[in-house]
């Protein structure tokens, strides 16, 4: 594992719980996170690390330095889990792509652990089904509150990370929607950062629309104040709603999919409130879901086609368009 911060120590556990794969070590340059480790190898240094006889490399770094290590791995023929963003823009992503495919033995996948989560699971159940019709639009709310430290964060350094909350938590709920509707190519985008005043956005809003006619939106946001997640789909018998998320602090609430049926007036004496069917969650597993996927396509040799580098080239593509649509000053 290169880099031990927040998703470091969460990827540390998911592969701790898994029987097909051990942890043998831990790449990280400061030496007070090495100390606080413990029970694992750790090194100063990938150069020190890569020499060693490990199979699989999980990257954790901030968005600045993920490519190159992504490109050193796949290299020196080692499989990569990635996590999301795979870069701070599309050129990275591309340049990714480029050493996996010069060296097409080796397995990439990207962390967009959301596709895991239960809410998402049983709402592209029945999307694919058909049995509610196909969808028609799709909108997504997906804010967090920044908090004591966040000014200081690297996330907010454009440097570092390459934008802001669209590509850090924006990116999840973009690779929903191409995850339900597949591409859109047209991108219509607003930024803002009028309560930060970082120089990448605190707030975006995306508009977008594919060859199906198929319509989204969504609303990205570090100023949200009470932690949301929530996407709506509506089909052409009904609608589905997947909302909270379950996490480790639990600040997104319980998640739980609503699922409601159309009904008319010949169907129903409650015009435009039709009856309800509600699912809780209680247990997230979307990350070891996801990294037991991983490893399959790894015992299996199966192509990665869950998160795979396409997915997230095309959502980088995205990302690039809503971009260069905001058209910002402080993105000058």
């Amino acid at each position: 594992m290169v880099g031990y911060g927040y998703m470091g120590e969460i990827r540390r556990r998911v592969i701790e719980r898994n029987p097909r794969i051990e942890l043998v070590g831990i790449v990280d340059s400061n030496p007070g996170v090495r100390e606080k480790i413990g029970d694992c190898r750790t090194f100063d240094s990938f150069e020190t690390m890569i020499e060693e006889d490990v199979e699989i490399i999980f990257v954790c770094t901030p968005n600045f330095y993920s490519p190159q290590y992504c490109i050193d791995s796949l290299n020196r023929g080692k499989h990569v889990f990635c996590e999301k963003p795979p870069g701070r823009n599309i050129e990275d992503i591309n340049n990714i792509i480029k050493a996996e495919k010069e060296r097409n033995h080796g397995k990439l996948m990207f962390g967009f652990n959301h596709r895991f989560h239960p809410g998402v699971i049983r709402a592209k159940v029945v999307a694919d089904s058909g049995r509610l019709g196909k969808i028609i639009n799709i909108r997504g709310l997906y804010g967090k509150s920044g908090g004591v430290n966040f000014r200081d964060s690297w996330r907010n350094n454009r440097d570092i990370s390459g934008g802001g909350i669209l590509l850090d938590q924006g990116i999840h709920m973009l690779d929903l929607f191409r995850y339900f509707c597949g591409d859109f190519e047209f991108v219509k985008c607003f930024l803002s950062n009028v309560f930060w005043g970082f120089n990448v956005e605190d707030n975006a809003y995306v508009i977008l629309q594919n060859r199906e006619g198929q319509n989204a939106f969504f609303h990205s946001s570090a100023t949200m104040w009470k932690h949301t997640f929530r996407i709506d789909i509506t089909l052409e018998n009904g609608y589905m709603i997947v909302e909270g998320l379950l996490s480790r602090t639990g600040s997104y609430g319980q998640e739980r999919m609503i699922i409601g049926k159309r009904q008319f007036e010949d169907e129903s004496d409650a015009i435009g409130n039709p009856a309800e069917e509600v699912t809780y969650f209680d247990r997230d597993l979307s990350w070891d879901l996801e990294v037991e996927e991983f490893v399959n396509c790894i015992v299996h040799d199966k192509p990665v086609t869950n998160s795979s580098s396409e997915d997230a080239l095309k959502v980088m593509d995205m990302i690039a368009k809503a971009y260069k649509d905001a058209d910002v000053p402080f993105y000058k």
